[in-house]
């Protein structure tokens, strides 16, 4: 695997096989880098365990993608005597170059990875983050800062890229009422679909968001559905939506029309009202409309009654969030303890319809990756017999554990929908985990340490600690 855009001749390839000693051969990854990749080749020797399987996680194996390629780009930044900055700008494609074709066949739908990069570096206060950090090694400390960039993909849906149809559903109904009843075939478990929804119907028919009623979760209401996963609910499921309310504002031109003495094309909908071009002083709402069109008593010739549309939308190509994570820790020598001193994540969702709910979902992934970076692990005894098999066992990240966030984000639309989103829901997981891995290596570079296998426990990294010759 070679990074195209890196000025000196770097197989960066090799130096996987630092990392993970137990794969014999690991020359390159699919996916999750921000980086123009040559070639790609993977081979891992098959493994026989009495021990539980894994399966999906927050991310669903992108984070552990992530994962290598970032130690690789900071292990070619030390190895080299290069900025690890300049190495990873080097290797991104450029604005100018989506959609970017890449070398595994897929083809990432939009980005600007140097904006979201540049950004994270300034909300991180970068110069004097490297300042900071010289002044503690000065004075002993194991200080270290982490770097990741990542590129996801979601919004899953292009049936040839799927085991089944990868299609979504979603209906609308005006009600006789002028209310509005939105029925999606997802089902959000969490990330506040129910009121993101609302918004975008309430913003696209122009009716006050407390008038929306949004049903899910039952196949006698929702009929059609391929559900939730991938961060695709709202890119697929929220268009579905969209392309429903098309369909009845369409339909109703022709109903105000007849009623406003005109013809269809010369109608015009702004913020819930229909109204013939240039005589916006003759306007009708859609309490209006809707009782019309339920009553029945005045509609054009072929006018079907009612309001009510549905759809199904099938995606072009998935969509291809990204983002920066920066991470500052400290290490204690005496107990290995790793704490965070400061987390930065730049993320870009596309177009965002709830920043609220955004940050939810990064702040929500990152916890997930605390945990997954630094304390969780399932261990067995010598018979593989399981020991972690519950909470008061198993460690999982507590309140004290989560550090403040400084959260940012760009916005680069995906062409892949209408409604220009990408998704959100893994970015934290996949950004924050080679982040934090960096960060702690990074503290522990003075020592001579290269690389730990995660997670990073305090045990674990007292050891090394004591192995180097850096305890107090």
């Amino acid at each position: 695997m070679l990074a195209t855009r890196c000025k000196a001749i770097v197989d960066v390839g090799s130096y996987c096989q630092l990392l993970t000693p137990a794969i014999p051969t690991l020359t390159g990854i699919m996916l999750c880098g921000c980086y123009k990749l040559k070639a790609v080749q993977m081979e891992v020797t098959g493994v026989h365990t009495n021990k539980m399987s894994t399966d999906a996680y927050r991310g669903a194996g992108r984070p552990e993608a992530a994962y290598i390629i970032e130690r690789v780009m900071d292990l070619v930044a030390s190895e080299l005597g290069l900025d690890p900055v300049q190495v990873r700008l080097k290797n991104m494609p450029e604005p100018t170059e989506f959609p970017f074709q890449t070398a595994t066949g897929l083809q990432y739908d939009s980005g600007n990875y140097q904006a979201a990069f540049n950004k994270a570096r300034e909300l991180a206060d970068w110069p004097n983050l490297l300042k900071e950090r010289d002044t503690a090694r000065k004075a002993g400390r194991l200080f270290g800062i982490g770097l990741s960039t990542y590129v996801e993909i979601c919004a899953l849906g292009p049936s040839k890229t799927m085991a089944a149809g990868g299609w979504e559903w979603g209906c609308v109904r005006i009600e006789i009422s002028g209310k509005v009843t939105v029925i999606t075939g997802t089902t959000p478990h969490g990330q506040g679909q129910e009121t993101s929804f609302a918004q975008i119907a309430a913003d696209r028919l122009g009716v006050p968001i407390e008038d929306i009623v949004v049903l899910r979760g039952d196949t006698a209401t929702a009929h059609f559905g391929r559900d939730t996963y991938g961060s695709r609910a709202t890119a697929l499921g929220g268009t579905a939506i969209v392309m429903s309310i098309d369909k009845i504002i369409e339909k109703t031109k022709t109903l105000a029309a007849a009623l406003l003495k005109s013809t269809p094309e010369k109608i015009e909908f702004e913020d819930g009202k229909f109204f013939v071009s240039g005589e916006a002083n003759n306007e009708l709402g859609w309490g209006q409309l809707a009782s019309e069109a339920y009553v029945a008593k005045n509609l054009p010739p072929g006018f079907e009654p009612g309001l009510e549309a549905s759809s199904f939308f099938e995606p072009p190509n998935c969509t291809f969030p990204f983002g920066t994570h920066i991470v500052a820790v400290e290490v204690d020598r005496d107990t290995g303890q790793v704490k965070i001193l400061k987390y930065i994540a730049v993320d870009d969702c596309g177009k965002q319809v709830n920043p609220l709910l955004v940050e939810g979902q990064v702040q929500g992934g990152i916890a997930q990756s605390i945990g997954a970076a630094l304390m969780e692990k399932t261990v067995y005894d010598e018979n593989g017999q399981l020991l972690t098999g519950e909470f008061m066992d198993y460690a999982i990240p507590r309140a004290a554990d989560i550090p403040d966030y400084v959260l940012g984000s760009t916005e680069t639309p995906s062409p892949s929908n209408p409604l220009g989103v990408k998704g959100v829901g893994e970015a934290g997981t996949i950004g924050a985990t080679p982040a934090i891995a960096n960060a702690v290596i990074d503290a522990l570079s003075p020592l001579g340490i290269r690389h730990l296998d995660l997670p990073f426990t305090p045990e674990r990294v007292w050891r090394a600690i004591q192995e180097n010759g850096g305890g107090s």
